[in-house]
C-alpha cells in the first residue's frame, strides 16, 4: 500500500494529493504548522504542540479547523493508513482558499489542512546520534516574530542548504549582537565551562521549542541547572559540550560548530543522558 495524504477532509493516494493554487499558504505562507515524532504509533509531547499550533493560529488569527479531539483522532487514523509505528506525522493549516490579496479576506473561508506521516529509522537516527553532528552559523535574517511557527520558511531552507553544503546537519542564526538565536528547525544548547546547561530565552523572539520545554522538564526532574542567557558561537566552542533540540532531532549532540570541535569533538555524557531521558520521558506520554 502506498502512502495516504489527508487534504481538507479526505484521505488521498499520496501523488494524488493537491491544494488550490489560491491556497494562501501557498501563495503568501499564511500558514501554521506542527510536526509530531512518533514513538509506537503515538504522538510524543502530544499537549505542546496542540497548545503551540493553537497560539500560533491565533496570532495569525485562523479558526482551528477542528476540535483538538477530532484532530487527533485525524492524525491517529493517518498513522494507521500509512502503517507508522515510528516516525513523524506533519500537519498544516492555512487561512485557506481566497483571490490572492495580502490583506485577510473580506469573507470567511474555511481552513486548509494537509497532514502526511512518515517512517523513521530509529536505530540509523540512533547511530547518528552516538556520532554526534556539527553545526555552522549564519546571520539571522528572518522576520520579526520568530516566535509563531508559520511556514514563511525561506530563510531557514537558505541556512539549512548552507548547512548541507558545509557537511553539516543544522545551521544556528546569530543575532546583530554576535548571539546564536536557534537553529533553523532546532534550538540551541551549550554545557559550559561551570558544567550549566544554556540556551536562548524565549522571551529574545525565538520559537518556544516543545521538544525544549519537555526537556526542561526533564532537567528540573534531575535537579540539573539551567542558564538561559544567550551564548556565542565562540561560547559554543570553548563549551564542554552542545546539542540541539527539536521534535526531528529529539536531543541531538553537536561535535562542531564552524568546522571547530566542541569539547572532545564527540558526543558528551550530558547529551548522551538528556536524549535518553528526554526519549523515556516521551515515550512515556505519548498518546
Amino acid at each position: 500500500m502506498g502512502r495516504i495524504a489527508y487534504v481538507n477532509g479526505r484521505f488521498v493516494p499520496h501523488g494524488e494529493a493537491m491544494v488550490h493554487i489560491e491556497d494562501r499558504g501557498y501563495q503568501l505562507a499564511d500558514a501554521v504548522y506542527e510536526v509530531w515524532a512518533v514513538f509506537g504509533g503515538r504522538l510524543a509531547d502530544a499537549e505542546g504542540h496542540f497548545a503551540r499550533l493553537e497560539r500560533s493560529l491565533g496570532e495569525l488569527r485562523i479558526a482551528m479547523p477542528m476540535s483538538r479531539a477530532a484532530l487527533t483522532l485525524v492524525l491517529k487514523e493517518a498513522l494507521r493508513r500509512n502503517r507508522v509505528r515510528e516516525g513523524m506525522i506533519y500537519l498544516q493549516v492555512s487561512r485557506g482558499v481566497a483571490k490572492r490579496d495580502h490583506a485577510f479576506p473580506t469573507t470567511a473561508v474555511r481552513p486548509a489542512v494537509v497532514i502526511t506521516a512518515s517512517t523513521v529509522d530509529r536505530e540509523g537516527v540512533e547511530a547518528r546520534a552516538a556520532k554526534g553532528v556539527s553545526v555552522v552559523t549564519t546571520p539571522e535574517n528572518r522576520w520579526g516574530r520568530c516566535d509563531i511557527k508559520t511556514v514563511g520558511l525561506l530563510p531557514n531552507a537558505l541556512a539549512k542548504q548552507k548547512a548541507r553544503e558545509a557537511g553539516a546537519a543544522e545551521a544556528w542564526f546569530v543575532d546583530d549582537l554576535g548571539f546564536v538565536t536557534e537553529g533553523a528547525s532546532s534550538n540551541a544548547w551549550i554545557v559550559d565551562g561551570e558544567g550549566r546547561l544554556r540556551t536562548r530565552d524565549t522571551n529574545a523572539n525565538i520559537l518556544r521549542g516543545i521538544t525544549r520545554s519537555t526537556l526542561l522538564d526533564v532537567i528540573a526532574r534531575e535537579g540539573m541547572e539551567v542558564d538561559e542567557r544567550p551564548f556565542t558561537p565562540a561560547d559554543a566552542v570553548a563549551a564542554t559540550e552542545a546539542f540541539i533540540t527539536g521534535a526531528g532531532t529529539l536531543v541531538l549532540p553537536v561535535i562542531a560548530v564552524d568546522g571547530k570541535p566542541v569539547g572532545q569533538g564527540a558526543p558528551g555524557p550530558v547529551a548522551i543522558r538528556l536524549r535518553r531521558l528526554y526519549i523515556e520521558q516521551a515515550k512515556a506520554a505519548a498518546i
